[in-house]
């Protein structure tokens, strides 16, 4: 049995409005830090006693500390800051500068993926929903944008279900193939907003592109981003990837447990790891259940379907 230690720390300064917001209400966003470290924690006023083992009960006064700071520009906490909060502590991550903002790696595994990006042309990230596969790879597009590093961002994810025969859907290409996009569109407004990313829309330089209609296509001084790549086909995945130019960058995420072709298809994400995995200048970041960013329970979801699976 591991040994308990008992630590005792006060908060400062005063401000029982910050106080409130720390402990959440009734207590939930302590009782949250007690149940993902296994610690008691008790407090009268700004007073706090932490018992655990002397790691879990460090990692939680740095966790309430680092919260009780944060509610000075924080009017809400909510469970995602808790969760988030967490995750870096128990991960021990020494995380790199911000990407765009207040956007950064939240884990050792999105790190490796910042880098990767930064250091690579083409790029494949592998893992489960809420890893950040996605987000992280707007940010960086934007980033790029921003530096002028390259002159515009494509974004591309296959519509498989559509079976690509978007013309019979009504509206525009935009209109048609808006619903598939949507995650990536999220993302870029709320890194750049409603307004400026019409903006972008309307100028062309963020490019909506429909995988059915990227052949025979050459993309330079672009970041183009592959969403959903799990649900390419092994021609559609090279043919992707050879329209890579100069001065562009390429970034494709997937899920390789959601595949959503018809069974009797390849995955071209799965294909394309055998093939290209030893090439230099292109890299592959997994990603694992751990580095879940999202609500705790789609970790514990993820976990469970992959033992059921095996």
């Amino acid at each position: 049995m591991k040994h308990k230690t008992t630590l005792h720390f006060t908060l400062a300064p005063e401000d029982s409005q910050r106080l409130l917001n720390l402990c959440g209400q009734y207590n939930i966003n302590l009782k949250t830090i007690e149940k993902q470290l296994d610690v008691e924690i008790n407090n009268r006023g700004y007073n706090f006693t932490i018992r655990g083992t002397k790691s879990t009960a460090q990692q939680a006064q740095q966790i309430i500390e680092q919260l009780y700071q944060s509610t000075t520009d924080k009017e809400f906490l909510d469970p995602k800051d808790v969760h988030l909060a967490l995750h870096n502590i128990t991960e021990k991550t020494t995380l790199t500068r911000e990407i765009i903002g207040s956007i950064k790696p939240r884990s050792k595994n999105q790190q490796l993926y910042i880098n990767n990006i930064n250091t690579h042309d083409i790029n494949f990230s592998i893992g489960p929903a809420g890893t950040g596969k996605t987000y992280l790879a707007v940010a960086c597009a934007v980033n790029a944008l921003k530096k002028d590093e390259v002159r515009r961002i494509v974004l591309v994810r296959p519509a498989v279900e559509a079976g690509e025969r978007l013309g019979f859907l009504p509206g525009n290409l935009a209109q048609k193939i808006d619903p598939y996009l949507k995650p990536l569109y999220d993302s870029l407004y709320e890194m750049l907003g409603f307004e400026q990313v019409n903006q972008l829309l309307s100028k062309n330089t963020i490019e909506i592109a429909p995988l059915a209609y990227m052949r025979g296509r050459t993309l330079n001084d672009a970041f183009i981003i592959l969403d959903e790549g799990q649900n390419t086909t092994p021609k559609q995945m090279k043919m992707f990837l050879t329209r890579i130019g100069f001065n562009s960058k390429a970034v494709i995420t997937g899920d390789i447990t959601q595949i959503d072709l018809e069974q009797n298809k390849t995955s071209g994400l799965l294909h394309v790891i055998n093939i290209l995995k030893n090439i230099q200048g292109i890299s592959f970041t997994t990603f694992q259940s751990i580095d879940i960013v999202r609500h705790p329970l789609v970790q514990k979801i993820v976990e469970a379907y992959a033992k059921h699976q095996d």
